[in-house]
């Protein structure tokens, strides 16, 4: 939804309040206000409600609505009256309206803050998340129009109803009084409804891709009479797979009972026989005739649309407004669209069997879920996942991505049995904020492996229409690492984890045990396990002599060391003491016969010009073990036979990861050992804390009468008593520093501060800046202050362009800078780290999403590289991390508290051995959004 700045006559048409929506069955509807043109929709959806629905909305039977009654429910003031319909193909499905009212139940305007409200769904529509989904907003417009409390009065048979609202999750009271049941309930939201919110866009989402990936029937609308071209290669790749559904081929060309390679062939899609449903389109056609086909399947009843025709926003300013259109059409009819522009979808699973994609071979079946932007990203990605042996559960490659997005696909494959592992390459994330709470609980169940594209041109991808983002990419990269986002560099490191995470589990800890019959590879393995971060143990080096029997022995002891949680096997060709070349098949069979026996540590191997040992150790039937079977490693004994032909079985299926270079598999180990810590640390989030001292409500009044004397609508910077009173209410105190404007002032300033002082100067260009210069420290008496006063200005200039303040000494110790700011993308972000050119010539900042946990504080102070500064470096004294931590979440309540918070800045924060000291402060206030994250559920706006 847009802001409310958008729509200039608040009053009039909002159209800040349209938006299209996912329903419970993973369909589309639009949200509109009603308005005096929908007098005959009005009627027409009224007339196709049921006698019993009429009897439940107006408590008497009520055939039809009088004239009185149609000019009653089209005109609204948009403030204590006010109506919105949900429709599909631009008919109505559904009604909802409130009318403010008082505590008498009557009629009445602001201040006034309550408003009953009543719906009406349409019996075909109902059962599909409708009602709910119009409560979410009608909530909204409530809030917004200054209305606290909704009141409802529901006959008891009318049980569907009064579920929509108890199930809502706002806290709610009921009374019975003559037959009627009177529901009142406050419009807050709470934790309660904002998770039932979310649990229902997750399903309704997921559901929307579901029904793309798992259609019973596929219509491909473009195929050419003779062989060749996209739609053609659609169709014979849809053969191939063994799609399990019906088919169909649509060109205009095409005469009655046609076939195009055994497939029905119709003119258009209205012409298939009605009896047979259609779920999927895949379109082929020029860009021009893509609305026509739309219309077509729209009324045909189809439920979405791959749409790789191409000449959209890729192909400049004309092509854009034509997207636009194709995503207001097709969700106009209630479907979603995979493009345009798009590669393609596949599903291996072997109920579906689909690949309407552009890739000539579908991949073998497995449990990767894979997702990308670009379509020569894709083919690559297919092909190298292909050759290495690992197969996938779904993908989708989505070109433009102009509606169906990385976030509905992880909505999907969350709760996706077939998939275990999801990798993504993004070259521009629409929603930041919705990406990383889903891959937060996305990553508690499966890794997720991302790639972004285009992150240093700072230009978004031709086609992609996205939010603009202040955050470096660095930060975005932390703030992904921060929602458990396996964050890779290159599509190759990204094939390399997946492989791994796909196929092995996940490591205990960062302790690596590394064998192999290459003490130089040995060597190399070791360095790299070091610099990634990694624990690795002395190499073991097997010899060149080693036979695959003396690999599958020393694996297995390594597996079975409790001081080890992961191996990597290192193995270059040999030759038999006969003279013939080892076959690499035999050591697969042993490696796997080890790696099996000990299925909790992960293995990965790394083969120097043995590339048919990486095709032996792919070639398994499974790429997880189910299970792991009992073996005895009692020495000295052999296995019973039934435990050893168990084991056997389990080796034959079980699959270890193998890499060209010790390198990467070290990278793809060292991101699994981070992913599985960061899991363990997700299992106790720590706890956002409710501090005593602060005064929520009286920093709220005081945020309201800062911005009623603001005319910017853009916001202010405080003036630093304002700042200092606001963050004061936090329990965030702010030494004081008095101005200096001459010397008698900067003496008398001193003495009612007290010596020792500090003189320092504010002008934009020196201030935060000391080692220019700018700074005179430990004054002890009024001489000294009066001579650093005169080589201040002597050194920069007059007092009026220094801005000389002289302020209390504070006890010595780091110097560190605390910020938070909200990124229009992103949300709210707070940053820390070091004060000085150093820290920031280097980027050395940590950044983490608002609202911050305890332990999230505490990562946050650790997480810099010059972090040891605070812990006692070189033999100086620690400082006080808990009070930092403490500062840290005070910072983040204030900024989540109240939006109107854009912005703070603690510069610099001394901490000290005991306690720290805030020096200087700024706070910028902005005007709220009318909608934010906690506003209803709605689809980007087109």
């Amino acid at each position: 939804m847009q802001s409310p700045s958008d729509q200039q006559d608040r009053h009039g048409h909002p159209s800040h309040w349209e938006a299209d929506v996912v329903l419970r069955d993973g369909g589309t509807a639009r949200i509109r206000p009603i308005t005096a043109e929908d007098a005959d929709r009005l009627v027409s959806f009224y007339e196709q409600v049921s006698d019993e629905s009429k009897y439940y909305r107006f408590f008497a039977p009520y055939p039809r609505l009088s004239a009185k009654d149609v000019h009653r429910f089209t005109h609204h003031d948009q403030v204590d009256r006010v109506g919105l319909a949900a429709t599909v193909g631009g008919e109505f499905i559904a009604t909802v309206r409130y009318d403010r009212i008082d505590e008498r139940g009557m009629a009445a305007s602001a201040p006034a803050d309550e408003a009953e409200v009543a719906f009406l769904v349409q019996d075909a529509h109902q059962g599909r998340g409708v009602a709910s989904t119009l409560l979410e907003h009608i909530a909204a417009v409530a809030r917004e129009r200054g209305i606290r409390r909704f009141a409802a009065e529901v006959l008891p048979a009318n049980t569907k109803m009064i579920k929509v609202f108890t199930d809502a999750g706002y806290q709610q009271k009921r009374s019975f009084e003559d037959g009627v049941v009177r529901l009142e309930f406050d419009l807050e939201p709470t934790d309660r409804s904002l998770a039932v919110q979310r649990a229902r866009e997750h399903r309704a989402e997921a559901r929307s891709v579901q029904r793309l990936l798992t259609p019973r029937s596929v219509a491909v609308v473009g195929v050419a009479r003779a062989p060749g071209g996209v739609g053609r290669s659609v169709l014979r790749n849809l053969q191939e797979a063994g799609f399990t559904g019906r088919l169909y081929a649509v060109n205009g060309e095409f005469g009655d009972g046609a076939e195009v390679e055994g497939v029905p062939a119709h003119r258009s899609v209205s012409g298939i026989d009605p009896g047979e449903p259609v779920d999927l389109a895949v379109v082929a056609v020029p860009a021009e005739r893509v609305p026509q086909v739309v219309a077509e399947c729209g009324e045909r009843g189809v439920q979405g649309l791959v749409v790789i025709s191409a000449g959209y926003a890729e192909s400049g300013a004309g092509g854009r407004e034509r997207q636009r259109e194709l995503v207001r059409q097709a969700r106009s009819y209630g479907m979603r669209i995979i493009g345009p522009n798009a590669f393609g979808v596949i599903n291996t699973s072997p109920e579906v069997r689909l690949n309407a994609s552009l890739a000539p071979e579908a991949p073998v079946r497995g449990r990767i879920g894979l997702f990308t932007q670009s379509g020569a990203i894709g083919i690559a990605l297919l092909s190298g996942l292909h050759r290495r042996g690992a197969g996938l559960s779904t993908f989708v490659g989505s070109g433009n991505r102009a509606d169906v997005s990385g976030n509905d696909v992880l909505q999907y494959w969350y709760e996706d049995p077939d998939t275990d592992v999801t990798l993504m390459y993004l070259e521009t994330i629409g929603n930041p904020r919705k990406f990383t709470r889903l891959a937060r609980r996305s990553a508690t169940a499966k890794p997720l492996v991302v790639v972004q594209g285009a992150r240093h041109s700072g230009i978004a991808p031709t086609g992609h229409a996205v939010q603009a983002t202040r955050l470096p990419h660095a930060t975005v990269s932390a703030l992904l690492r921060q929602a458990g986002v396996i964050r890779v560099d290159t599509v190759t490191e990204m094939v390399d984890a997946g492989l791994l995470l796909a196929g092995q589990p996940l490591p205990a800890g960062p302790r690596v045990g590394i064998l192999g019959n290459s003490e130089s590879l040995g060597l190399l393995t070791y360095d790299a396990c070091v610099a990634d971060g990694l624990r690795p143990l002395p190499p073991r080096d097997l010899t060149t002599g080693a036979t695959p029997a003396d690999f599958r022995a020393a694996l297995a002891e390594a597996l079975s060391d409790d001081a080890c949680d992961a191996v990597i096997v290192n193995a270059i060709p040999w030759v038999r003491e006969d003279g013939v070349a080892a076959d690499p098949e035999t050591l697969a069979t042993e490696l796997r016969a080890a790696a099996a026996r000990c299925s909790a540590k992960p293995v990965a191997v790394v083969h120097v010009e043995l590339g048919g040992l990486a095709a032996a150790l792919a070639a398994a039937t499974s790429t997880r073990p189910d299970a792991a079977v009992p073996v005895r490693r009692t020495t000295g004994t052999t296995e019973p036979p039934a435990e050893a032909d168990a084991a056997e079985d389990l080796a034959e299926q079980y699959r270890i990861p193998a890499y060209p270079a010790a390198e990467r598999a070290v990278r793809a180990l060292s991101e699994a050992v981070k992913y599985a810590q960061w899991r363990r640390d997700a299992a106790e989030p720590g706890k956002v804390h409710e501090y005593e001292d602060i005064d929520e409500s009286g920093a709220a009044d005081r945020i309201a009468e800062l911005l009623a004397v603001e005319d910017d609508p853009r916001g202010a910077t405080l003036a630093p008593a304002d700042a200092h009173e606001l963050l004061g209410r936090y329990g965030i105190p702010v030494r004081q520093a008095l101005p200096a404007p001459d010397p008698d002032a900067a003496a008398a300033a001193a003495r009612r501060l007290g010596y020792p002082v500090a003189l320092k100067t504010t002008a934009p260009h020196l201030r935060h800046r000391a080692e220019l210069g700018g700074v005179r420290l430990d004054l002890a008496d009024e001489e000294q202050l009066r001579r650093a006063y005169q080589e201040l200005t002597d050194a920069f200039g007059r007092p009026a362009e220094l801005r000389p303040v002289v302020q209390g000494m504070a006890p010595r110790g780091v110097d560190t800078v605390v910020r938070a700011v909200i990124d229009p993308a992103a949300g709210a972000v707070l940053s820390f780290g070091l004060a000085g050119a150093a820290s920031e010539l280097l980027g050395d900042t940590a950044h983490r999403l608002v609202p911050v946990t305890d332990r999230e504080a505490a990562s946050l102070v650790r997480s810099i590289r010059t972090a040891p500064l605070l812990f006692g470096w070189r033999g100086s004294a620690p400082v006080d991390t808990p009070a930092l931590e403490e500062l840290l979440q005070r910072v983040s309540r204030l900024v989540d508290d109240h939006p109107e918070v854009v912005g703070v800045s603690l510069e610099p924060v001394v901490v000290a051995p005991r306690g720290l000291s805030v020096l200087g402060a700024s706070v910028r206030l902005a005007p709220p959004p009318a909608r934010d994250d906690l506003g209803p559920r709605t689809l980007p706006r087109y």
